[in-house]
């Protein structure tokens, strides 16, 4: 009997220490995105947005924000809390820099609209991560798979300007960054679970923060496929 205590005493404790890591990452999920639309929004409204499509400054910023990632990724381990923060600030503005020309391409109802059909989507499955009891870890190989051909995909559509292949890209978009979105929180609450809240502010910090990017990339690429449903030109 005592033992039996202990073991559920053991699980409430990691259980809590999960929901604390993982108010964590969507705090500073939602700190990016908070960044982003303010950013996209004021360097539209400013004309900024005009002058950067017109500019070689464009695709700098879009190598930026690929090395940002990859950066960040690959040197978590190694770099400090302060700085992996600043990292994901500063990836979070450059995103809303290039992405202020959904501004010019959409309208702000349509794009206000597409936004809250994403939040509605990207909630539903991340509930779903939360309490299934399924493993999802299987899906981690054929979602990256899922991700590399849609790049790959739609590289290839720049020449050939197919309007199929782009609402099939589309479509399998949603899919993938949907099923992305249930994978990734799953994942994170397991982290949670394994012990990180135990191993000190500098390490939870920076949990959170890869946790973060990793919905917050799931939340802007879902929210990118779907306004080419729902986006409402300005032509």
């Amino acid at each position: 009997m005592y033992q039996m205590s202990n073991q559920i005493t053991l699980t409430q404790a990691r259980q809590e220490a999960s929901t604390i890591f993982l108010a964590k990452v969507f705090n500073w999920m939602a700190v990016g995105l908070g960044l982003t639309g303010v950013v996209a929004w004021f360097t539209a409204s400013s004309g900024l947005a005009m002058q950067l499509v017109a500019s070689p400054a464009f695709m700098i910023l879009i190598l930026a924000e690929l090395g940002l990632v990859f950066f960040l990724s690959a040197r978590i381990d190694k770099i400090q809390a302060g700085t992996a923060t600043g990292l994901f600030v500063g990836y979070a503005v450059l995103n809303g820099l290039t992405l202020s020309m959904i501004f010019l391409a959409y309208t702000q109802s349509s794009i206000a609209a597409t936004f809250f059909i994403t939040a509605g989507m990207f909630g539903s499955m991340a509930v779903y991560g939360l309490v299934t009891k399924r493993d999802l870890s299987a899906w981690g190989s054929f979602l990256f798979m899922g991700v590399i051909g849609i790049i790959i995909a739609s590289v290839v559509n720049i020449f050939l300007k197919s309007s199929s292949l782009y609402w099939a890209i589309s479509l399998i978009g949603v899919f993938v960054f949907v099923g992305l979105t249930a994978y990734d929180v799953q994942k994170i609450k397991t982290i949670g679970e394994q012990g990180i809240m135990e191993q000190g502010e500098g390490t939870v910090r920076k949990g959170a923060i890869m946790g973060a990017l990793a919905l917050y990339l799931d939340f802007i690429n879902l929210f990118l496929m779907l306004l080419r449903f729902f986006g409402g030109s300005r032509d």
